[in-house]
């Protein structure tokens, strides 16, 4: 059992798709493997795509919503706040398989939905993690996704199991309870200095470690509270380095310069802090992997609910405009993907 969250203090960075690619690509590659992608953003973008894109989803998602209890996160989060310090029996009812609405996805992918009635709850989870009876009333609640990644292991029996968590850029409750169920950090990033700080932000929020403003007060929240809770708290496993604008076949100078900045930050830190890494051997500036950006190829993978391998060159017709896919960038950004998936 292994398990990622995508993350970055910073949205717009491509997190949700490179999930879903993740996540796809691995369970084509590992057909005796559950992946489990579990949608811990409110705006749900993973479950669109992978429940069939702009055409298919709406209604798809509409049906999970509406049942009792809901098929969603928010469901399994529900019943989690109803009995707050007992683990659920039976987790089934939350678990979808998308490939019964979307043909393209693998069968051994398995989904918990993202739903926006988890913005709704968040309040009411946080205000359950502050009781004061039981004394580990935050750290039974802060591990209530963690419970329920164990439960799907066990659901999956003697198949190895792979978890996919899509983290919402926001430190909220929901993406600490993400965050405390995962082994490792993948840190998608684009060429530009808010994702700098982002990054920084990342350190600071999830281990207490920035300069000494920040560290002062990252250290009284989660931070602190983890070390204090024996709260497992996620290694950085890898940085993506996404929508690369190149010049014949490189980065361009622009982005390679912005991006030997933020290479130059992660090599500080980890100079000071190797055991937050899970290479401590290997600087993160040698791990960098850099995905090209190719518009067309992502607009369609999305908008559809297309997986990597079934992306193939020539022309789309996306909500009424014609998209074309040529096949040099095409294999390029194919190629690039994959080495991504081979880090998993």
């Amino acid at each position: 059992m292994r398990s990622y969250a995508f993350w970055n203090n910073k949205g717009g960075v491509g997190k949700s798709f490179l999930c879903f690619i993740a996540a796809c690509e691995y369970a084509h590659r590992n057909p005796d493997s559950d992946v489990y992608v579990i949608d811990l953003c409110p705006q749900g973008n993973v479950s669109e795509t992978l429940l069939g894109g702009y055409q298919l989803s709406a209604a798809a998602i509409d049906d999970l919503v509406s049942r009792q209890p809901r098929a969603t996160i928010a469901g399994y989060l529900e019943a989690r706040l109803s009995s707050p310090f007992r683990m659920l029996d039976d987790v089934s009812s939350f678990v979808v398989r998308p490939s019964e609405v979307n043909k393209s996805i693998p069968e051994n992918l398995l989904l918990i939905c993202g739903d926006n009635l988890l913005e709704v709850l968040s309040e009411a989870i946080r205000q359950t993690s502050q009781l004061v009876v039981p004394v580990d009333a935050w750290r039974q609640v802060i591990e209530w996704v963690k419970d329920l990644t164990l439960a799907l292991s066990a659901r999956s029996g003697d198949r190895d199991s792979l978890f996919v968590i899509d983290c919402n850029p926001s430190f909220a409750i929901y993406t600490q309870l993400a965050l405390a169920a995962c082994q490792s950090v993948i840190v998608p990033f684009t060429a530009d200095d808010s994702s700098r700080r982002a990054i920084q932000n990342v350190v600071a929020l999830l281990y207490g470690i920035g300069d000494a403003h920040i560290a002062t007060y990252a250290r009284i929240n989660f931070a602190k509270r983890a070390i204090e809770e024996r709260v497992q708290v996620p290694k950085l496993h890898a940085f993506v380095s996404n929508r690369v604008t190149q010049y014949r076949g490189n980065a361009s100078r622009a982005f390679a310069a912005v991006a030997q900045t933020i290479a130059q930050t992660l090599d500080d830190i980890y100079k000071r802090h190797r055991t937050l890494f899970t290479d401590p051997s290997k600087r993160p500036s040698d791990a960098f992997i850099e995905i090209p950006d190719y518009h067309g190829a992502c607009i369609v993978a999305s908008m559809t609910g297309t997986p990597l391998h079934r992306l193939y060159a020539g022309p789309r017709n996306i909500a009424g405009e014609r998209v074309q896919l040529n096949s040099d960038p095409l294999d390029r950004y194919k190629s690039a993907l994959g080495d991504f998936v081979d880090s998993l």
